[in-house]
């Protein structure tokens, strides 16, 4: 995915739900604080959006979302790209992610306003999730040098975690780095 494909995902969501505050908190998240040719090709391999809401708490507009432009939709049989409405409690963070979001807003996102996580947090968040391909992306931005393993140790320490994964998943960064 390149940051064109996700502001037309903004775009096509915020028109599908009416809100033009929208959260993305995956790893395309990534697209929003680094411009894409500094990444990896492993770290925009992904063909999904994950798009929250600060205010859905029943669930309807990430319904909307995966009804409208989700999995297997027209939009995506069309574009081969996607958004997954999912719910903020998706993704484990770290303390503070709130105030670490990096805004998106734009011509190409036709007003929505589209926060998405700080590199450092989205690391966390897919090191916390433990699966080999969050693991290649973690790996990929701390090789390429375009998150800190220092900073993203602390953003572990930050994290409401059980200490084995803690620990866990710091020695993975201190290995790393």
């Amino acid at each position: 995915m390149n940051r064109r494909q996700l502001e037309h995902v903004l775009r096509a969501v915020s028109a599908i739900v009416g809100d033009p505050d929208v959260l993305v908190i995956g790893s395309q998240s990534i697209l929003g604080a680094i411009p894409e040719h500094l990444l990896p090709p492993v770290v925009t391999r992904s063909t999904e959006v994950d798009i929250a809401f600060f205010d859905d708490p029943d669930g309807r507009k990430a319904d909307l979302v995966d009804g409208g432009i989700g999995e297997m939709s027209a939009f995506d049989s069309t574009y081969g790209y996607y958004a997954q409405g999912v719910d903020t409690s998706t993704a484990i963070l770290p303390a503070g992610w709130r105030d670490r979001l990096v805004l998106v807003e734009s011509a190409n996102t036709g007003g929505t306003r589209a926060r998405c996580l700080e590199p450092h947090d989205c690391a966390a968040s897919k090191l916390a999730a433990g699966r080999e391909k969050d693991l290649a992306f973690v790996s990929a931005l701390l090789e390429a040098g375009l998150i800190d393993g220092g900073v993203l140790a602390a953003r572990i320490e930050a994290m409401d975690i059980a200490a084995v994964l803690r620990d866990r998943m710091l020695s993975w960064v201190a290995a790393g780095t």
